[in-house]
């Protein structure tokens, strides 16, 4: 014979509402230790029956799984007022920074000469020593780069001064004459000798161009 379901509703009968009270709580009890005991879980029940009576189960301290759970929903309630607040901090940094970035842009025009129509006369002082400073920043970078390239021009003439030096102690180190030995048809030696002046300085007065002689040595007859 199977059990009649019994329908989930507030029973009229205050005897029977109590009896099942009673057999309901202490099975909602037992479950509770059991899920301790099974889990190793943290568990407080408290209940108020009809007439107001107060029934509780803890598996430690109910005041301590009381106090725990309140820790717990500050903690939370913290957690949900972060995304919030750091949405704030967003919103003034934003407007902080767009602020800053239009008074620079209206700087800068005015810097150019543009929209000056609304500035008052210590306005217009302030932006003319604004306009010195920085032409007086400007004319002093031109002036060093300037310097920097003089020095560097005189660097590269020294340079090449030095370069010319070598090459005129070297060409007053060539000797002042060559000797060549020219063989005639008969494969026998002639002694034909080429002498060849080179002044590296000025030419000895009176010679207009290098002095090349060519002296010829015929053989001697049998």
């Amino acid at each position: 014979m199977t059990r009649q379901k019994i329908q989930i509703k507030k029973i009229d009968n205050t005897a029977a509402r109590q009896v099942t009270f009673s057999k309901r709580r202490r099975g909602l009890f037992k479950k509770a230790h059991e899920l301790s005991t099974l889990c190793d879980a943290e568990i407080a029940l408290i209940v108020f029956s009809a007439t107001g009576k107060l029934f509780e189960y803890s598996s430690t301290s109910t005041g301590q799984v009381i106090q725990r759970r309140n820790l717990q929903s500050e903690r939370i309630d913290r957690s949900d007022h972060l995304p919030s607040l750091e949405l704030q901090l967003e919103s003034s940094t934003y407007a902080m920074l767009s602020k800053e970035i239009a008074e620079k842009t209206q700087e800068l025009r005015q810097l150019r000469g543009e929209e000056l129509q609304g500035l008052d006369l210590e306005e217009l002082k302030h932006l003319e020593k604004l306009l010195q400073g920085g032409l007086s920043q400007v004319m002093q970078t031109k002036d060093e780069l300037f310097l920097k390239e003089i020095s560097t021009l005189k660097r590269q003439g020294a340079e090449l001064m030095e370069e010319n030096q070598q090459l005129k102690q070297q060409m007053e180190n060539f000797p002042d004459e060559v000797q060549v030995v020219v063989a005639d048809q008969q494969g026998q030696t002639s002694e034909s000798t080429t002498h060849l002046r080179c002044y590296a300085g000025h030419p000895p007065k009176g010679y207009n161009n290098y002095d090349i002689s060519l002296r010829l040595g015929l053989p001697f007859p049998n």
